[in-house]
């Protein structure tokens, strides 16, 4: 599912550029639709990969588009709050089937699950366009008739605002190109493959994916399925924190405070699996301790690094690049996601489970340095300032350089 994913940000991409951020929305959930109905009426292993890879196709539609529609439809005090949803309902889903799935049958479970597609279709129907979309093709009036039935009030001057940002940005039509040799869009991406590499690497598809086999090690009596639901809710209800927090604390303390959390407690887990394989006995009665450690760690990831990247991207780059943005930040993410589950799964072979939790940790850290000296705050701010923040670095560095040439 999660190579899959990596197959449609491409073609969603060109789709939500040609028709619309909502009609490419419409047509992600076929793919999901499609995926559930094909789990009903399976009679084979084969047929429920194929499900599997329908759902891989949905889900890099949702996660391409989604933070791009949710950041153009939002003002700016509650955009980086409607952003995180997007990873907050992925989380409710996942609670939703750890608390359903170990009490009914395959089929069921996947009837259930067809529903929320459906629904979505039918409500998502009624919504409104993107403003920026409209006024990307000048369609003013259209532009208008969308910002009005998202606000309440005067909106006049935050659509003439709109209007001047998108005008600017479209003064070059935008290419893949532009987000290498374009210097502003070049930092902006550096930023966010620099974020949604950190969001990989400090562990959490392995974490996740291992969860149940690293609490068996640790001769826990909870069931299986127990331990899935208390991390389900542990997920969703820092996950609401995080929604609650980001357009408050802003994205960059969320994002170091997550980055410390799950490094330190990467480096704990690590530890305890150190000296559960070389000094056994020196570890006493503290089999509690991995299962705290990935309760904390999933409590400091589920509140930055799970939510915000996804804020990130939908928030720095102007709209003639942004779904090429997005498209290369997803394509990324489901083939590091990939990657890291199989080498966590060499490592631990290899030189044992520590030796991974250990590279999780230093790599955690390593990304709350990198973070901190190079991410932007982004809070409060319109996609006009955000850009002429980043020009302004580009022009900083570029005189820093000469100087440093001259000298």
């Amino acid at each position: 599912m999660i190579l899959c994913s990596a197959l449609t940000p491409i073609p969603s991409a060109y789709f939500a550029d040609r028709f619309g951020r909502k009609t490419t929305l419409l047509l992600g959930a076929i793919p999901f639709i499609m995926g559930w109905v094909l789990v009903i009426v399976a009679k084979s292993v084969a047929v429920l990969y194929v499900a599997r890879m329908f759902s891989g196709l949905g889900y890099g539609i949702v996660y391409t588009v989604a933070p791009m529609y949710t950041g153009e439809i939002a003002t700016n005090e509650v955009r980086g709050a409607l952003s995180t949803l997007i990873t907050l309902m992925n989380k409710v889903g996942i609670l939703a089937q750890y608390c359903i799935g170990p009490f009914v049958d395959m089929r069921t479970l996947a009837a259930i699950n067809l529903i929320l597609p459906i629904t979505f279709v039918l409500s998502f129907i009624f919504l409104p366009e993107s403003p920026y979309y409209y006024l990307k093709f000048e369609r003013t009036e259209r532009a208008e008739r969308s910002l009005r039935n998202l606000r309440t009030g005067d909106i006049r001057l935050e659509l003439k605002n709109i209007e001047i940002n998108v005008q600017e940005d479209m003064k070059n039509k935008g290419s893949w190109g532009d987000l290498i040799f374009e210097a502003t869009n070049r930092k902006a991406m550096w930023i966010s493959i620099g974020v949604f590499t950190i969001q990989q690497l400090c562990g959490s598809a392995a974490v996740v994916a291992y969860a149940q086999t690293i609490f068996k090690s640790t001769e826990s009596k909870i069931e299986p399925y127990q331990e899935s639901i208390i991390l389900g809710c542990v997920q969703v209800a820092t996950c609401m924190l995080s929604v609650l927090l980001v357009d408050r604390v802003g994205r960059k303390p969320l994002l170091l405070l997550s980055a410390l959390g799950v490094g330190l407690m990467n480096g704990t887990i690590g530890t305890y699996f150190y000296f559960s394989a070389w000094h056994k006995s020196s570890i006493g009665q503290l089999h509690w301790v991995p299962l705290v450690a990935i309760v904390i760690y999933i409590v400091c990831y589920a509140i930055g690094l799970s939510t915000v990247p996804y804020v990130i991207i939908g928030e720095m780059f102007p709209t003639n690049v942004k779904l090429y943005a997005s498209c290369i930040a997803h394509i990324y993410t489901g083939f590091s996601m990939f990657a890291v589950q199989k080498l966590f799964q060499v490592v631990s072979d290899s030189w044992g489970i520590y030796t991974a939790f250990w590279g999780f940790a230093a790599f955690s850290l390593l990304g709350l340095v990198y973070m901190l000296i190079a991410l932007p705050e982004t809070k409060g701010k319109s996609f006009a300032n955000i850009q002429a923040g980043l020009k302004r670095d580009v022009a900083r560095d570029n005189a820093s350089k000469l100087m440093t040439v001259e000298y």
